[in-house]
């Protein structure tokens, strides 16, 4: 096997070499990117950092297969978009089980913040229950804040496709939450 050491051609160490300049120039061009769309899941800086410092190595570790490297930005906003989500989840549950092993009285302004949470939980659960086509297009419009152009460039996607998915979306959330509109105090 070392006899094969120092034989490779050229064009491999070149083509590796030219992968990997590739992949930092767009990797440059779409690092805000992924933090953001962390962040949008998971209102955590920290842990955003680290959901994006994961994609980035996944993405690293798998640009080779990527077929269509002008799809990088929106094939990395799904990658750190389901690794943001399984983050979530995991710490939702983690939250559960903490919150249940306290099980400590609850105190009137505990008890808004508790109530605050389960609407917020509620809210997630719903959107998370979309398709993922619609889902993708709320957090990076509505919770994320990239207009209809940005998401539509993000996405690979006509302008009119995104608004399409965003009414739908909205709608959908509308008549899912709306006993949790009727069940809260007036103001």
């Amino acid at each position: 096997m070392h006899e094969w050491v120092g034989r490779w051609p050229d064009s491999l160490v070149s083509d590796d070499a030219d992968l990997e300049r590739e992949f930092e120039a767009r990797l440059r061009d779409s690092s805000r990117l992924a933090f953001s769309i962390a962040y949008g899941v998971l209102r955590n800086r920290a842990d955003a950092e680290e959901v994006a410092q994961d994609a980035f190595a996944r993405a690293f570790g798998r640009f080779r297969q990527l077929r269509e490297r002008e799809a990088f930005r929106s094939w990395l906003t799904r990658m750190t978009w389901r690794l943001a989500i399984d983050r979530w989840r995991a710490d939702q549950r983690r939250t559960a089980r903490e919150d249940k092993a306290a099980a400590e009285p609850v105190s009137p302004n505990t008890e808004d913040v508790a109530s605050a949470r389960e609407r917020s939980a509620h809210v997630w659960m719903a959107i998370e229950k979309l398709p993922e086509k619609l889902r993708l297009v709320v957090v990076l419009s509505a919770i994320e804040g990239h207009d209809m152009r940005e998401v539509a460039t993000l996405l690979g996607l006509p302008e009119g496709t995104v608004k399409s998915r965003l009414f739908t979306a909205r709608k959908t959330l509308a008549e899912n939450l709306r006993w949790l509109v009727s069940d809260l105090p007036p103001r």
